[in-house]
């Protein structure tokens, strides 16, 4: 079972979510905003992807912390309670395939996961 991680107003995951509906194929979708994330999926994404890609650093969410914030997310182990805390962090969608990971939206690496 595809499961898509992402906050429901975001222009990406809205790609993403319109990408999967046109070649049919059916996803689980996890509010951030609503339901939050567990430091338990962090840690399986981030063995996958590592912790940096998960890091949203060209969003809003991230230039609005504290620069104190900022400069102690040095590893997992820092960056986890603050994605947890703000969500809106982390890059999105997050999209488990069953066979990996996808992070963000790019039509020809889902076209290839997903074989369309």
């Amino acid at each position: 079972m595809v499961k898509v991680y992402g906050i429901k107003n975001c222009s990406t995951v809205k790609k993403a979510l319109d990408w999967l509906d046109g070649h049919q194929i059916s996803y689980e979708f996890h509010d951030f905003k609503k339901w939050g994330i567990d430091e338990e999926r962090l840690r399986v994404w981030s063995d996958v992807v590592g912790w940096e890609a998960l890091v949203n650093k060209r969003g809003t969410t991230w230039k609005q912390l504290d620069p104190g914030v900022q400069q102690r997310v040095v590893d997992a182990q820092t960056a986890f309670p603050v994605l947890m805390e703000k969500t809106s962090i982390i890059k999105r969608p997050v999209v488990e395939t069953g066979n990996g990971v996808l992070l963000g939206f790019d039509e020809a690496r889902y076209a290839e996961a997903f074989g369309v």
